[in-house]
């Protein structure tokens, strides 16, 4: 099981204390950056939310491929750590925001893709957190959504807490999301959405 705390109001959320989990190599060999967000299609003019932004594991990549990475994440600590990292790597286009992925102070049709590692399983309604990704989309927007798989394994949330792919995909649908999904790995799937 992960590292885990409750937070008043919340779902429970990833103890930044463990961030070092978040950057280690075990993690770059299950989930290479550049191989995931591949499928994303990011273009040099794009606007990109990575919502969970944590320290910026897929942030500072996604900077690399687009014009803005808007970094949202609900502590302050990982905003924190975002910051620093980007100013280490002298990225200059990530804007962190702290908010929860139910309610993102952003415009309507604002980000040409979105991007939500690890976090779904976390909030308080997955409804309100899709239909938040469906608003802040435009209308040829894609959404990348990468969670644990709901089986027992040693690392990660929690099974109780994980989502299945089947309840992902059929909330995604029904907040008019055109859906496909994979697995990546033993541990993980990804589900990509279109608007």
């Amino acid at each position: 099981m992960g590292p885990r705390k409750a937070v008043k109001g919340v779902g429970h959320r990833f103890d930044p204390r463990h961030v070092a989990r978040l950057l280690d190599e075990q993690r770059r060999n299950l989930l290479p950056p550049d191989e995931i967000l591949a499928p994303l299609d990011v273009h040099p003019q794009h606007v990109v939310a990575d919502v969970g932004c944590g320290p910026g594991y897929f942030s500072l990549p996604l900077a690399e491929r687009c014009r803005t990475v808007y970094g949202v994440d609900v502590s302050p600590d990982m905003l924190d750590m975002l910051r620093r990292r980007a100013g280490e790597a002298g990225t200059l286009n990530i804007e962190p925001i702290q908010a929860v992925a139910e309610q993102i102070p952003l415009p309507d049709a604002s980000v040409d893709r979105l991007l939500c590692a690890f976090v779904l399983h976390e909030v308080d309604s997955l409804a309100l957190a899709l239909r938040e990704f469906r608003r802040l989309l435009k209308p040829a927007g894609k959404l990348m959504i990468i969670e644990w798989d709901k089986q027992p394994m040693e690392m990660g949330p929690p099974l109780a807490e994980r989502l299945h792919v089947d309840d992902l995909v059929r909330v995604a649908e029904e907040v008019a999301f055109q859906v496909e999904w994979r697995r990546l790995n033993p541990y993980h799937y990804v589900v990509l959405a279109q608007r």
